[in-house]
């Protein structure tokens, strides 16, 4: 079965950090940029950042220079170095293809910022 696992939220003080996983089970991963996204309360999901298959990355404006986004093909695993977090980063966050969905999504760890 082709699925993603999904790790690392938690709740963190305003200027921490976190370090998100998601392990993709599949050859999808190997062929695909990979993302991740973004789905605050009440708001739309939104792209936070992508990385292709030889590591070329880009990042939504919003996080540019507090996250990092990395891949281990080798562990068909995605991450995302979260620095600096905000109070406008709490979300449930997801990984997924990009920029076709290839995945079922999961059910993304949930980041919470304290004040």
């Amino acid at each position: 079965q082709v699925q993603l696992v999904e790790s690392g939220g938690g709740l963190v003080q305003a200027g921490g950090s976190l370090r998100l996983s998601c392990a993709a089970s599949g050859r999808i991963f190997s062929l695909n940029t990979m993302a991740w996204y973004r789905q605050a309360p009440g708001k739309q999901r939104e792209l936070v950042a992508t990385i292709t298959t030889g590591g070329y990355t880009n990042y939504a404006d919003s996080v540019k220079g507090r996250f990092t986004i990395s891949r281990d093909n080798a562990k068909n695993t995605v991450y995302m170095q979260v620095n600096k977090l905000k109070p406008e980063d709490p979300a449930v966050y997801y990984c997924n293809t990009w920029p076709v969905v290839r995945y079922s999504w999961g059910p993304g760890p949930q980041v919470t910022v304290s004040s």
